[in-house]
């Protein structure tokens, strides 16, 4: 018999982790948004890139 318990752990640590990450992918975009718009550069100019 399966162990659902087990299962259903899985699958939310897995969700949690998830939303971590995208959270944190927003996180940075916003303060990448927010330094471009304090430096006036434009979207054409190449800035560095982010590894999560």
């Amino acid at each position: 018999m399966p162990d659902y318990k087990e299962m259903y752990l899985i699958m939310v640590r897995a969700t949690e982790k998830a939303l971590r990450i995208l959270i944190e992918a927003q996180q940075t975009c916003e303060e990448l948004a927010m330094a471009e718009d304090e430096t006036g550069r434009t979207d054409g100019e190449k800035s560095e890139s982010i590894t999560i």
